[in-house]
């Protein structure tokens, strides 16, 4: 494998002090059963398809870290750190998991929600996300920062599948337990989820429109909304040329707002609360309004009981009041 600092997998292992996230004892593999299969019988290659409903996908906390450190003495355990607040980690984490579970066992991924996990993020000196390591024998192997196409996705496990066998990596594990049995998604939410993966962002805001039309507090419907516009917004934006002109004319809403959505979307999210809340304290009558509108906008993406939204809200009730 190459080194590379953002977009491909990196060589070097034990970059990084997991020590504090190790513990104690650990179970053999990370849902308790002991994974099958022998050192060198399995290497890189084309995915197998798995069986369905079948999975190699958990999410995890610092308690159940023990476990994957343990788990990677036996199979490559690829950790996508993420945020709920950045759009792009969901997104992220549903490409790699389609990925890893198409290798049927060779593979595992474990999620983590940084903005809960702290001590897992700054054990991996995690500077920004989504980002994505692997554990080779308990120690890390940088792999990438921000988005990545499926197809090099499958390049670079195939890669770490290849590494995982030069340090005798190479087994397999049974799928994690099935999830419980999740309600199911109301219609119009499912036809906005579907627009989303189709990449069809104004068919999924209509649906989630007419969502709401129906049922006005329908909390989820105007969630998925604010996600899906702040994905109009800044898909395919440039962030140079987007700073750049916020830079040139601080005065300017619209160049203001949309520097906020981009530092949304890439993990600053205090940077572009701080940004709004500015923006509201020097400006006045509509363009106050669409600046406090967009900023509430963003509260719901990033979530109310988010501790960064607590703490905007009353340095915006400050300026406000």
């Amino acid at each position: 494998m190459t080194s590379t600092d953002e977009t491909g997998a990196a060589s070097s292992r034990g970059a990084f002090d997991l020590s504090s996230l190790a513990g104690g004892p650990a179970a053999a593999s990370a849902d308790g059963a002991a994974p099958s299969g022998t050192p060198g019988t399995a290497g890189a290659g084309s995915p197998a398809p798995a069986a369905t409903g079948d999975t190699w996908v958990r999410s995890v906390t610092q308690q159940e870290f023990p476990e994957l450190i343990q788990l990677s003495n036996r199979v490559p355990v690829v950790v996508s750190l993420g945020s709920g607040g950045v759009p792009a980690s969901a997104q992220l984490d549903a490409a790699i998991g389609r990925a890893v579970d198409g290798y049927a066992g060779r593979l595992v991924l474990a999620t983590v929600d940084t903005d809960r996990e702290q001590a897992i993020a700054q054990a991996f000196r995690i500077q920004q996300v989504p980002a994505v390591v692997a554990l080779l024998n308990g120690q890390p192997v940088p792999m990438f920062q921000g988005a990545m196409a499926e197809d090099q996705l499958r390049s670079l496990l195939d890669e770490l599948l290849q590494l995982g066998v030069q340090h005798g990596v190479a087994g397999t594990v049974p799928p994690f337990g099935g999830a419980p049995e999740e309600a199911p998604v109301p219609p119009l939410h499912q036809e906005a989820m579907d627009a989303i993966d189709a990449g069809d962002f104004d068919g999924a805001a209509a649906a989630y429109r007419k969502a709401l039309a129906e049922k006005p507090n329908d909390h989820d419907a105007a969630t998925g909304l604010a996600h899906v516009e702040l994905l109009r917004r800044t898909t395919g934006a440039d962030l140079e040329a987007v700073r750049r002109s916020a830079a040139e004319n601080p005065d300017s809403v619209d160049d203001q707002l949309a520097v906020a959505d981009l530092d949304l979307t890439g993990g600053h999210v205090e940077d572009a609360f701080a940004r709004l809340v500015a923006l509201i304290g020097r400006t006045g009558g509509d363009d106050r309004e669409t600046a406090r509108a967009r900023l509430v906008e963003l509260y719901s993406v990033v979530g109310n009981q988010d501790p960064r939204v607590a703490a905007s809200r009353q340095a915006l009730a400050r300026v406000l009041f």
